[in-house]
């Protein structure tokens, strides 16, 4: 591979194995994909010397069963592919992401027996935010998540590694119209609670999130749009006590996911 080809690819992101195929990494990452099968799985990649763990074995034994074909390769060749990221020596050749539709996380909610707990991200661009809360929806049992197909980042290497492989088992959803699907939603049934500090919103810990709703996070620096912000049925803050009066999204959106989980047990 020429040095000007790696650079373009290392800069494009485009993390594939030569082959046209993407190439999810990290091992945590991996090994979910592997768990999840919800993807076409063509091969997994390990760098040669690796050191035998728990869960690279747990990797191994899930690509043997899934009959996903095993390859030793150099280190340096990983680097080159996945542009030296902390791949962890581990790598796997896998199709595009299933995304879902609204209608199968609210069919998932039914057949669970359980009230709609949806989570709807405004603009949310940066893949690290995006992937904490891809994992922290997945770790609260919310049944999908939604978000919009512009302006927004999308379910890549980078946030399925985030989410530490969480993404996987999740129904995410990409929609063109984010405010048309929140009316809809609410046509359904749902309560929709969004996340902004203002003078009018509500303390989150005084509301009632224990039926159906869809937790609304809106991106990075500058909160919810003004649609997105009126669709909402009402509009919870956060108290702070600190010189910094704000929370990232990642951050701000996982408490009151915690938040909403809780009253939910709690019921």
């Amino acid at each position: 591979m020429s040095r000007k080809r790696r650079q373009t690819r290392n800069a494009s992101h485009s993390w594939d194995d030569g082959r046209g195929r993407k190439l999810l990494y990290g091992r945590q990452a991996v090994r979910e994909a592997l768990r999840a099968g919800r993807r076409s799985l063509h091969a997994l990649y390990l760098a040669q010397g690796i050191k035998s763990s728990p869960v690279l074995d747990d990797i191994h034994r899930l690509a043997e069963a899934r009959g996903v074909l095993v390859e030793q390769v150099e280190r340096r060749v990983l680097d080159e592919w996945l542009g030296h990221t902390h791949h962890q020596g581990v790598a796997l050749a896998a199709g595009p992401y299933p995304y879902a539709t609204p209608f199968q996380a609210l069919t998932l909610a039914r057949e669970r027996g359980e009230d709609p707990f949806l989570l709807l991200l405004d603009r949310v661009q940066d893949p690290q935010n995006l992937g904490s809360l891809l994992r922290t929806a997945e770790a609260c049992g919310v049944h999908g998540v939604i978000f919009p197909r512009h302006r927004a980042a999308e379910v890549t290497p980078a946030v399925v590694n985030a989410s530490s492989g969480a993404v996987e088992h999740l129904l995410v959803c990409q929609e063109t119209n984010l405010v048309r699907t929140m009316n809809e939603l609410k046509k359904e049934g749902l309560w929709l609670a969004g996340l902004e500090r203002r003078d009018d919103a509500i303390p989150f810990d005084k509301a009632d999130l224990s039926g159906p709703l869809g937790v609304v996070v809106g991106s990075e620096g500058f909160g919810l749009s003004r649609l997105v912000a009126e669709t909402c049925d009402w509009l919870l803050a956060l108290p702070m006590k600190g010189r910094i009066n704000s929370l990232n999204a990642a951050v701000a959106g996982s408490i009151l996911i915690f938040h909403v989980m809780q009253q939910r047990l709690n019921r």
